[in-house]
């Protein structure tokens, strides 16, 4: 009996064996060789990339929805994206930060696909963006540099890695937009004044508080219909109120929810997909990827 029982576990441990080492092709290989044509990093997820977790999920959301508004609203459309990680061991930044770039395709595969990408190490200390051939018109090195120091280092530097990089993503935004423009004097978005969007999301406020405060001023002062007699008692589920005031008590909750879902729906709608997933339903990149070397970085 003791001799089947060991042998049935023997079984299961090799069985358990041979999955293990079938699995281990697919994972992550660190002694792959480096090419700087091939990504070092997993697939990407959306826009931006924390593989740090130094991003909180809102911070995240808003940039991504910066990224995608920007890329819609610009002709040809101008691909941004954000990478954060930990380090990128003994590979120098630069040639790190390119190989993810092109090998995530960033931009579109149109000839003209402008794109770059904003690549920080946090435990380097280390930031380099990336910019593809055709936007070095608008997002020269010098400009680049300039932008990461103004508003990227001074809050990584405080550990808001998450409102520096949104304004650095603001920064670009304007840059490129007021280059496009002909505006030499750009006003990024979200790097000290209110953000697009933010006139809005306080008037959608504003009126779901009203429309709260108008369903309770209901619930108090419209006379309630006499309940149900003794006899009604068991339908009914007890005696007391109900009526007009019982039923928007218990739909007070659920227009709430649906006033608050549309809201964030209507702003996560972008993505194409529920507000729970986030990137769930994400594309991919464009399949550009026309990364030449240009950009600047630095450390903080």
């Amino acid at each position: 009996m003791n001799t089947k029982a060991a042998s049935a576990k023997l079984r299961v441990l090799f069985a358990f064996l041979v999955t293990l080492f079938a699995a281990v092709p697919a994972w992550p290989q660190s002694d792959q060789p480096f090419s700087i044509n091939n990504s070092p990093l997993p697939a990407p997820t959306g826009f931006v990339n924390d593989f740090a977790g130094v991003i909180d999920p809102a911070t995240k959301q808003q940039i991504e929805q910066k990224i995608l508004a920007f890329r819609e609203r610009t002709n040809p459309p101008v691909e941004l994206a954000v990478a954060v990680v930990r380090t990128t061991g003994d590979r120098d930044i630069f040639d790190y930060s390119l190989a993810v770039a092109r090998g995530w395709k960033i931009g579109s595969k149109e000839d003209d696909n402008p794109s770059a990408l904003l690549f920080v190490a946090i435990d380097d200390r280390k930031y380099f963006t990336q910019v593809s051939k055709d936007l070095e018109d608008e997002l020269p090195d010098g400009v680049v540099g300039s932008l990461q120091r103004q508003y990227l280092v001074p809050e990584f530097k405080k550990g808001n890695y998450g409102k520096g990089i949104s304004d650095t993503i603001a920064a670009y935004t304007a840059t490129i937009e007021a280059k496009q423009s002909g505006n030499p004097t750009p006003t990024p978005n979200g790097a000290g004044g209110p953000t697009v969007g933010s006139y809005g999301g306080s008037l959608f406020s504003t009126i779901c508080c009203l429309i709260v405060i108008v369903v309770i001023l209901l619930l108090i002062f419209i006379p309630r219909r006499r309940g149900p007699n003794r006899n009604d008692r068991d339908r009914w589920g007890g005696g007391g109120g109900g009526g007009f005031g019982q039923v928007a008590a218990s739909a007070l909750p659920w227009v709430v929810g649906s006033i608050l879902s549309s809201g964030s729906g209507s702003s996560s709608s972008d993505w194409g997909g529920s507000s729970g997933g986030g990137g769930s339903d994400w594309g991919g990149f464009g399949g550009g990827g026309d990364f030449g070397g240009g950009g600047a970085g630095g450390s903080w």
